[in-house]
């Protein structure tokens, strides 16, 4: 691809970090106050975890994203949801996102 999407739009909020989250790069979901937790299959997510250091997580709520994916995404509006791996797929109870582009394995979309 002849364009990139990186650093459009990026914002980023510290919240603590719930113990199911054990790496960067995973859908996350808030689950109690200032707290976010991994999600589960099916889950809505409200961001990404783009890093993890002393029980905190940095959480990019905003902008261009990079996930892995479950398969080839449509671009367009779809909606997404977390599978409960780290990926994201499209479920028609998801959040309507926009797809920009997508491979087999992965997806951008803006959050």
């Amino acid at each position: 691809m002849n364009v990139n999407f990186n650093g459009y739009g990026e914002n980023v909020i510290t919240f603590i970090a719930d113990s199911s989250i054990t790496a960067a790069g995973v859908p996350v979901k808030v689950s109690d106050d200032g707290k976010v937790a991994k999600c589960s299959a099916n889950d809505v997510f409200c961001g990404v975890c783009v890093g993890l250091r002393d029980g905190y997580a940095a959480v990019q709520t905003s902008g261009y994203v990079r996930m892995p994916a479950t398969s080839k995404i449509a671009v367009g509006y779809k909606k997404l949801v977390a599978d409960g791996s780290g990926n994201v797929a499209v479920n028609s109870g998801g959040r309507e996102l926009l797809v920009v582009d997508s491979t087999a394995t992965e997806v951008g979309f803006i959050l």
